[in-house]
């Protein structure tokens, strides 16, 4: 059966299963499972007729993006209807982000461009933020929020790919690792550790990869260290996300309530899960951002949950495989970053509510509800499509 099938199969009876559940009957959950099906069809047709690359990227995301609205609906009607809006207006900078990649050549070329525009961005959030969580990472313009780190990402990534591409447009390693830093050093001053970790990470490895100096890589493992200590004593939210992980049950109905409320869920949903709209994950906090892989396990059971993390494996594989197909270098380590990026997220936010690794306020890619966060990973995919189309026509394949 082509993949494609598998997708509409899939949305119409979760979507089927909406309908029944939500008394009273109400036809147009129907409606907008029916246009949401009939979207990700029309694009997947659109992007096998046009070679425009990869065909398995955006299908895979769909499905993830289609089963977070499922889950959101379920939770909460009217969030439902808002995470569908933000999934059209991603589909819409899906393709918009694949063409302007193709469109413009020289990428590589605007290295002072990326860090400046960061550091705007990151001034804008330290002046005008809102603190949610204990973080200082969102503005609120109008009845909207949104976080600009999330775009940050992406940029951050270019900045990477063009010094690794052409590292002698800076005056030398020290350069490039101290604004890396300045990076690092705004998110801490946030209160945002979790993304600080992340951005991080995405240095390290990329960095592990493409520079030979073992010595330099192990004294930039240090900072991490230090940010984590510093972090947790100066910071009142890490130092309850890590006392809640460490033994949650001491303080069950306070600062281990969500962490336990978590594996109260999975545990309840087993391994076949309760059915949909049958469990009660509405008792966790932020069930619909932060704990909604927990949301997922109860009803869908420990096989859907693991359904889930197969299919980030699949789109991990594939940004991974594309990344090491392509030759240009400066492709080659976006396709990487955005795969790390994605990748660390979601072994991060899965680890946190599974109590592998302590919570962080990261969500769960394409399933957690939020527009800055959902629109900034179709974007960024959509470059991840805009470099698989070099593979596809062979041009960039590696020979043998």
């Amino acid at each position: 059966m082509r993949p494609i099938n598998i997708v509409v199969i899939i949305n119409s009876l979760f979507f089927l299963l909406i309908y029944l559940f939500i008394d009273p009957l109400n036809i147009n959950i129907l409606g907008a499972g029916g246009i949401l099906t009939a979207l990700i069809a029309i694009c997947s047709y659109i992007i096998k007729k046009a070679k425009m690359g990869d065909s398995y990227i955006f299908l895979i995301i769909s499905l993830l993006s289609s089963l977070g609205i499922i889950i959101i609906y379920r939770l909460d009607s009217g969030f439902g209807i808002r995470q569908i809006m933000w999934y059209a207006l991603g589909v819409v900078l899906f393709f918009l982000g694949y063409v302007i990649f193709r469109y413009i050549r020289n990428w590589d070329e605007y290295i002072f461009l990326y860090v400046g525009t960061s550091i705007f961005l990151f001034l804008l959030t330290f002046f005008m933020g809102t603190t949610i969580k204990g973080a200082t990472n969102w503005i609120r313009i109008g009845g909207f929020t949104f976080q600009p780190a999330e775009i940050i990402k992406l940029i951050f990534v270019f900045f990477l790919a063009a010094y690794i591409a052409y590292p002698e447009k800076l005056k030398n390693i020290y350069t490039f690792l101290f604004l890396v830093y300045v990076h690092i050093l705004f998110l801490f001053l946030q209160r945002d550790l979790g993304m600080a970790m992340l951005f991080f990470g995405i240095f390290i490895s990329i960095f592990y990869v493409s520079n030979k100096n073992l010595k330099l890589l192990l004294y930039n493992l240090l900072p991490a260290f230090g940010i984590i200590v510093i972090g947790y004593f100066t910071m009142t939210h890490v130092q309850v996300r890590y006392e809640a992980w460490v033994n949650p049950w001491r303080d069950i109905a306070g600062r281990g309530y969500q962490i336990t409320q978590s594996l109260f869920a999975i545990a309840e949903g087993g391994f076949f899960g309760t059915g949909l709209g049958l469990g009660r994950p509405d008792s966790i906090p932020e069930v619909h951002t932060d704990f909604i892989f927990s949301a997922v396990c109860e009803e869908m059971g420990i096989f859907g949950g693991i359904g889930v993390i197969l299919l980030y494996f699949i789109l991990i594989y594939r940004g991974f495989k594309i990344s090491l197909q392509i030759k240009d270098m400066f492709k080659k380590t976006v396709a990487l970053g955005i795969t790390l990026t994605y990748s660390y997220q979601t072994f991060i936010i899965i680890g946190g509510v599974t109590k592998l690794i302590p919570l962080t306020g990261i969500t769960l890619p394409f399933i957690s509800y939020g527009g800055s966060s959902l629109v900034s990973a179709f974007i960024a995919f959509g470059v991840l499509q805009g470099i698989s189309k070099d593979v596809s026509e062979g041009a960039e394949l590696i020979e043998g």
